[in-house]
């Protein structure tokens, strides 16, 4: 059967996802520019002006009527498409064709309306329009509060601030930060800075089942922002059958009207309680579903094509091991890169990659001038344990030169 993709994001990234599904599907992607290591993986494709970055998505419509064979399901991981790819999937009548649904998941404030209304826990929130009422919001919400921007990822344009003089230091940051193919509202978040460890877990959804796949425990670094610096995924953490999760889950998927496609829930672990802090309607970013496909052999790209047309995904664990990744970065801001060089010899059989993202000439700083476009490399690790997939990437830290310019 013939899956449409949208984008498939950077090879590093995400090549094993189009790998697995274009072993089972006929894939035909819409994309920006001609294919290259994509074309091993697909059965065509058509290259449009521009890819999903419209939101109206007319030029995405006409492309998807235009394929020669039917389309089954609609698929896009890139979360500047998926309000997109939900018109797409509504106008070719497919699972996931709800605008509604996929607009409460990229507004940010959209979703706290809905999981407010439905009694979900999460941060308090105050929407806001400039400096003065932030202050005003973040005096009645008490400090720390956090500002977010209200269509973006990856806690891009998310910061902490625990003062009044840092809030107004700060706001233009969460209001002005944008992403390409991203469209900006002239009002942020400021919300409850709830304490705790963040987790997320990635879900199928099918038929208004949601099936938890794996659990992801992220590690935060450059305060006060809230880059991603690393993440851990145990196919046997407890929080994948805690009741009070799976409960919290359900619930905010209902209340957001979730009944068909992937999801990324990202939670706070507080000491009042689990709190939701944002949903994704995609597979989760970075490594996650490459490391939720190494520790529980559950295929993250799979169970996505079939829910986006409309079969039951394949959910059931064969292994019980532990996935982690380390995300590098260069020291300081404005580092021209001459080479990375990764010394193989160095590394212990539990690493399982280390992949160089910059190269000669490549300009790069760490957060927040960088964000997620600052890392240089990351290395991943699968083993029995989480302790020692830490100590594999501690040698594979150790085992990649950056040499400057």
């Amino acid at each position: 059967m013939t899956l449409l993709v949208i984008g498939t994001g950077g090879r590093e990234y995400r090549e094993y996802l189009l790998a697995s599904i274009g072993a089972r599907y006929r894939v035909h992607l819409l994309l920006g520019a001609e294919p290259t290591w994509e074309r091993e993986h697909i059965a065509g494709w058509t290259v449009l002006d521009h890819p999903g970055e419209t939101v109206d998505a007319t030029e995405l419509c006409a492309a998807a009527r235009a394929v020669p064979e039917p389309v089954r399901g609609v698929l896009s991981w890139d979360e500047a498409r998926v309000l997109q790819t939900a018109k797409v999937a509504g106008a070719l009548g497919l699972p996931g064709g709800n605008p509604d649904v996929a607009l409460r998941c990229r507004d940010k404030l959209l979703t706290r309306r809905a999981l407010h209304a439905a009694g979900v826990p999460q941060p308090a929130f105050v929407q806001v329009g400039d400096v003065d009422a932030a202050l005003e919001a973040a005096g009645a919400i008490g400090y720390p509060v956090v500002l977010k921007p209200r269509a973006l990822a990856a806690s891009l344009g998310v910061v902490l601030v625990r003062t009044p003089a840092e809030l107004v230091e700060r706001f233009a940051f969460a209001r002005d930060t944008t992403v390409p193919g991203a469209w900006t509202y002239d009002t942020v978040l400021v919300e409850e800075y709830a304490t705790g460890a963040e987790v997320s877990v990635d879900s199928a959804v099918h038929c208004g089942h949601v099936s938890p796949l794996y659990v992801a425990r992220k590690d935060i670094g450059y305060p006060p922002y809230f880059e991603e610096v690393g993440h851990v995924v145990d196919a046997a953490d407890p929080l994948l059958t805690d009741p009070e999760i799976l409960k919290i889950v359900r619930d905010t998927h209902a209340a957001l009207g979730i009944t068909d496609g992937m999801t990324h829930t990202e939670l706070k672990l507080t000491p009042t309680g689990p709190k939701v802090i944002e949903v994704n309607g995609r597979l989760g970013g970075d490594l996650i579903p490459y490391l939720g496909l190494r520790a529980t052999g559950i295929d993250p790209g799979l169970a996505a094509a079939a829910v986006a047309c409309g079969l039951p995904p394949e959910v059931a664990a064969d292994r019980r091991l532990v996935g982690a990744v380390r995300f590098l970065y260069p020291a300081k801001d404005d580092t021209t890169i001459d080479a990375i060089d990764i010394d193989t010899g160095a590394l212990p059989v539990a690493v399982d990659r280390v992949t160089a993202l910059a190269g000669p000439g490549d300009v790069v700083s760490p957060p927040p001038a960088g964000t997620l476009w600052g890392r240089i490399a990351f290395a991943t690790a699968v083993a029995e344990t989480a302790a020692a997939c830490a100590h594999a990437l501690d040698a594979a830290d150790a085992a990649v030169t950056v040499r400057e310019r």
